[in-house]
C-alpha cells in the first residue's frame, strides 16, 4: 500500500479540480496500511491528501470532514495551545464606514492550499493567511458592504473554493450579493480573463429578472469539478413580491467564467416534475434553492446538490402539488448539468425543512455488497442513504400518512417518506414522554408550555394559534452536517433539542400577496431550560455498513453559567433539580465536528439574544454570546469525553486540519455581531 500510493503521489505532476474535485486533507500522515481512499477522489486529489493539505471546505468533495492526521492524539490533545490568533480585516473595514449592520455569526472555514490558508470574511472578503504565523499575506475586498446587507441572515459567508493548473492558481468566491469572484492565489488580484476583468454577475441570465439584490446571493462555496464551477444560491424565502427569485443551479467555466448550463429547481413545461406545481404555480414561486454546501464524485463526475423549499416557507396554498424540485436530493452531471437521478425528501415543504448540510459521500459494506453511497441528513433528524450512482435507497423508505391542515386554501401532501434505517437521530414530533424530565414539577410546567399551542407527530403543519415543531426550523441536524470515517465506516453528526413555534397571519397588502405567512421563534421550556430532556445538544455515531447507532454523547455541560444574559440559556443557580441531573447535558446550541484518524474533535458556536431591527429596515440582527467556549475531543469509539480544551470564544464555523512546518494545526473561526472576528489556529507545543 505504502509503494503503491507513493506512486500515485509521483504520478500526480498536475493537480487541480478539473479531473475531480480537490480531496482532502491532512497530514502527519502515515502511508501504511491506514491511509485510506476518500469516496470519489481522483489521483490528483490524493496527492493533495499527502501533502497534508485541506483543499476545500470540507476536506474534500466527499464532504467527509476526516483527515488521516495523526500527530495529534489521545495522549497529548491537552497539550494544545494557540498557536495564533487572526483578526478579520472586516473590522477594518466596518472602523472606516459607519452604518454598516452587525454580521451574524463568523462562519467561514478556511482551505489550505500549497502552503497557505484561504478564506472568507462575513462582508466578503478574501484573505491568504501564512498557515504557521497567522499573519496576513493578502486581502481582496470586493466592497459588498457598499451593496447593503445581504439576503437572509445578512453579513455571513462559509468560505471559497480553489482551483489549480499548472501555474494557474485560483481562489473563487461568490459573494453575498451574487458576483463570482476569481482571484489570482498568489497576489489576490481578480483574473482578467475571467468573466469582465475577473467578476461574474450571478443576478444575471437567470429565467427571472432580480429586482432588488437583497433578495437573491451567496453564503456558501460553490464547488470546482471537471474545471467547471457549481453555483448555488440564497434566496429569500418570504415572499416579499408576486413573483420571486428561483434558485436555479448553473455551471461554469472555471477558466473564462462562462455559463456552461443552467439546471432548473422549478421546473418548466415539458420538464421532470412539472406536474407537481399546479395551477401553474412554477411561473412565480421562488426560492426552491441550493444555499448550503454541495458534495461530489470526482471519479464519476457528479455533483450532489441538497435543495430547500419553495416561497413561502410555512403556507402552501399558492403552490399546491409536491413542488419538485424543492427539498429534493439531486444528482447531476458536472461537465453538462443533465440531471442523473433525484429523491424527493419532503413533499410540499410548509415546515421551512431544507436539506441543510452537504450529502457525505461514503463506500460502505451492506448485507455483503459494497456501495458506493452517499448519505443526507434533514433537519427533522433523518438520515437518507442511497447508491450514490443510481439513487437506490440502500435500505427501504416507507411513505407514511402525515398529519393534514385545516387552514383555508392550503393543500397538503398526504404522506412522506420515512427511512427505515437509520433511526431518527433527534426526537420527533411532540410526545409528552419526551418532554423536560428533571423533576415532577418541571414536567408539569411543560405539559401547561405545550397545551398553549398545536402540535403533534412529525410534520404537523403549522396554524394560526401557532404549533410545535420539533425538531425546530433550524434541526436537529443542521447546516453543521456530518462527518465520515473510511477507516472505520462510523458516521458522526451533531445535533440540538431546540423546538420551535410557527404561527401563520394574514399579511398586510405591503407585505405580501400571499393569504398567509409564517413567523416562527424558539420555545422555552419551564425556567427558561429547554422543553424537551436532555442531551440538548449532542454528537451521534452511526455504522453505516448496517444503519445501527453505535453512541450518542453530549457536547457541553449544560449547568448554569454564572452572570449570562437572560435568555433561554439562562439557568438560575437555584434550580434544585439540576443537583440530581446527570453529569452533562448538553447545550442546545450548533456544534461542528472534525474526524481524525485518531479523535473525534467537536467546538460549539455560542447563543443568539437581544432580537432587534436594523434601523430604518425591516432586517432582524442579534447580539453573539460566548457560551462554555472549547473545544471537545472525544473517543472515536465510544463516545467516551476524552478531555475539553479552554477556547477564547465560541466557534462559529467548522473546524478543518492541515500541516504546516511539520506540524499538525487545528483551526476554526470564532465571534461575529458583538465579539470579534477572528480565526483560531492550535498546535502542540
Amino acid at each position: 500500500m505504502r509503494n503503491e500510493f507513493a506512486a500515485v503521489v509521483e504520478r500526480a505532476g498536475r493537480w487541480r479540480t478539473g479531473g475531480g474535485a480537490v480531496i482532502i486533507l491532512l497530514a502527519g500522515l502515515t502511508l501504511g496500511a491506514g491511509a485510506q481512499q476518500i469516496p470519489g477522489a481522483s489521483t490528483d486529489s490524493m496527492a493533495a491528501l499527502a501533502r497534508g493539505e485541506w483543499p476545500t471546505y470540507a476536506g474534500s468533495y466527499a464532504s467527509a470532514k476526516y483527515s488521516p492526521l495523526d500527530q495529534i492524539d489521545a495522549a497529548n490533545v491537552a497539550s494544545l495551545k494557540i498557536a495564533w490568533r487572526w483578526m478579520s480585516p472586516d473590522h477594518a473595514v466596518r472602523a472606516a464606514n459607519a452604518g454598516i449592520a452587525p454580521s451574524a455569526v463568523h462562519q467561514g472555514t478556511p482551505i489550505m492550499i500549497n502552503g497557505v490558508l484561504y478564506t472568507s470574511t462575513s462582508l466578503s472578503q478574501v484573505a491568504a493567511i501564512d498557515p504557521v504565523t497567522g499573519q496576513t499575506k493578502w486581502v481582496f475586498d470586493p466592497g459588498s458592504h457598499k451593496l447593503g446587507m445581504p439576503t437572509n441572515n445578512g453579513w455571513l459567508h462559509r468560505g471559497v473554493a480553489y482551483w489549480r493548473d499548472g501555474a494557474d492558481e485560483r481562489v473563487i468566491m461568490l459573494t453575498g450579493h451574487a458576483f463570482m469572484i476569481a482571484l489570482d492565489a498568489k497576489t489576490g488580484r481578480p483574473v482578467e480573463n475571467f468573466g469582465a476583468k475577473g467578476s461574474v454577475d450571478l443576478a444575471e441570465g437567470l429565467g427571472r429578472p432580480i429586482p432588488q439584490r437583497w433578495l437573491y446571493g451567496h453564503t456558501s462555496p460553490p464547488i470546482i469539478v471537471r474545471d467547471v464551477v457549481v453555483v448555488g444560491s440564497s434566496v429569500l424565502g418570504f415572499p416579499v413580491r408576486e413573483s420571486m427569485p428561483v434558485g436555479d443551479v448553473r455551471g461554469f467555466d472555471v477558466r473564462t467564467g462562462r455559463l456552461l448550463w443552467t439546471f432548473r429547481a422549478v421546473p418548466g413545461p415539458g420538464e421532470v416534475g412539472h406536474e407537481t406545481w399546479e395551477n401553474d404555480s412554477w411561473k412565480t414561486i421562488g426560492n426552491t434553492n441550493v444555499w448550503t454546501l454541495m458534495s461530489a464524485d470526482e471519479e464519476l463526475g457528479y455533483v450532489y446538490l441538497p435543495f430547500s423549499p419553495p416561497a413561502n416557507d410555512y403556507y402552501g396554498g399558492h403552490r399546491h402539488g409536491d413542488n419538485l424540485f424543492s427539498d429534493a436530493l439531486v444528482c447531476l452531471d458536472a461537465r453538462t448539468g443533465k440531471r442523473i437521478w433525484h429523491y424527493q425528501i419532503i413533499r410540499h415543504d410548509i415546515w421551512d425543512y431544507d436539506l441543510p448540510a452537504a450529502p457525505n459521500l461514503m463506500d460502505v459494506t451492506v448485507d455483503g455488497r459494497r456501495v458506493k453511497a452517499v448519505a443526507q441528513v434533514t433537519k427533522q433528524g433523518h438520515v437518507f442513504a442511497f447508491d450514490r450512482v443510481t439513487g437506490t435507497p440502500l435500505w427501504p423508505i416507507e411513505d407514511r400518512a402525515v398529519p393534514q391542515s385545516s387552514m383555508p386554501g392550503e393543500k397538503t401532501a398526504a404522506t412522506q417518506p420515512f427511512p427505515t434505517r437509520p433511526a431518527p437521530v433527534e426526537i420527533q414530533g411532540m410526545r409528552e414522554d419526551n418532554l423536560i424530565d428533571l423533576s415532577p414539577d418541571l414536567r408539569r410546567t411543560a405539559r401547561a408550555i405545550v397545551s398553549r399551542y398545536d402540535h403533534g407527530p412529525l410534520y404537523t403543519p403549522p396554524s394560526e394559534r401557532g404549533t410545535i415543531l420539533m425538531p425546530g426550523v433550524g434541526g436537529g441536524p443542521s447546516w453543521s452536517g456530518a462527518g465520515w470515517d473510511p477507516e472505520t465506516g462510523m458516521y458522526y453528526l451533531t445535533t440540538v433539542r431546540a423546538p420551535f413555534v410557527v404561527m401563520l397571519r394574514q399579511p398586510t397588502p405591503r407585505e405580501s400577496r400571499d393569504r398567509y405567512v409564517g413567523s416562527f421563534s424558539y420555545l422555552a421550556g419551564p425556567r427558561r431550560l429547554p422543553l424537551f430532556k436532555p442531551p440538548w445538544g449532542s454528537v451521534v455515531a452511526i455504522d453505516m455498513s448496517t444503519g445501527e447507532h453505535r453512541w450518542r454523547s453530549p457536547v457541553g455541560s449544560g449547568k448554569p453559567v454564572a452572570g449570562a444574559p437572560a435568555s433561554f440559556l439562562e439557568v438560575a443557580e437555584g434550580v434544585p433539580e439540576f443537583a440530581h441531573s446527570p453529569e452533562r447535558l448538553g447545550w442546545p446550541t450548533r456544534s461542528f465536528a472534525l474526524v481524525t484518524k485518531t479523535l473525534l474533535l467537536v467546538v460549539q458556536q455560542g447563543y443568539q439574544d437581544n432580537e432587534r431591527r436594523v434601523p430604518g429596515s425591516r432586517r432582524l440582527i442579534w447580539d453573539l454570546n460566548n457560551l462554555e467556549p472549547k473545544l471537545y475531543a472525544y473517543d472515536k469509539a465510544n463516545g467516551r469525553l476524552v478531555v475539553e480544551i479552554p477556547l477564547p470564544a465560541n466557534a462559529g464555523g467548522a473546524p478543518m486540519t492541515y500541516l504546516a512546518g511539520g506540524k499538525q494545526y487545528g483551526a476554526f473561526s470564532v465571534g461575529g455581531a458583538t465579539i470579534p472576528e477572528e480565526v483560531v489556529a492550535l498546535t502542540l507545543p
